[in-house]
């Protein structure tokens, strides 16, 4: 198992709350298939451990969504079977962004540094767009990524590879398997305040 180490840990759960009504979906589906199960047992395994499960996700040019809205809409559509094993708890915190990456314009980082954490895992889709992107945004705010690569889905099988190899290489992100993951809560106290 790897362990997490360092600071405070969270599960950041990116865009898997999702109508798949936009462009592209259908290349997505079935990688989002394949992900949910090992996504549901992150989940599993982060609330067991007391570890924040943050859900990211997009508000899909809806200025007017927010968390309760954005699920209603993903279970009433044709896909909520890929909703309901991974929808968000009472304790799941939910940070709406309207860009890219989980960072972008959103208190993640404020979030992050309440909670003490250090440690990011990422789990969730696009592999070669929001992932790569909120990896390499965790990355430049000093934060230890790790990335789950049988829990984040992709629309390009070519780029979602070379994705993961640059957050690997350039980054010096973990990659790591679903089952290899062991969250551990360690509590720490920060220090500064983030950008």
């Amino acid at each position: 198992m790897t362990e997490r180490h360092g600071a405070r840990s969270a599960l950041v759960v990116i865009d898997m709350i999702n109508t798949y009504d936009h462009r592209d979906a259908e290349q997505l589906l079935p990688s989002a298939r394949e992900v949910v199960p090992v996504l549901a047992e992150l989940l599993k395994a982060a609330r067991a451990s007391g570890v924040p499960v943050i859900y990211v996700n997009d508000n899909f040019g809806q200025w007017r969504s927010h968390q309760g809205e954005l699920i209603d809409a993903a279970m009433a559509g044709p896909h909520a079977d890929l909703v309901e094993p991974i929808r968000p708890d009472d304790d799941s915190l939910f940070v709406v962004k309207a860009r890219h990456s989980i960072f972008y314009e959103t208190p993640l980082a404020y979030l992050l540094w309440e909670l003490g954490v250090q440690d990011v895992t990422l789990c969730g889709q696009v592999t070669e767009q929001c992932v790569l992107y909120s990896a390499l945004d965790a990355h430049i705010r000093h934060f230890d990524v790790t990335v789950v690569v049988d829990a984040v889905a992709h629309i390009h099988p070519h780029l979602a590879e070379a994705a993961l190899e640059m957050m690997r290489i350039n980054l010096g992100a973990r990659l790591a398997h679903g089952i290899e993951v062991a969250f551990t809560e360690r509590p720490t106290q920060a220090t500064e305040r983030p950008e």
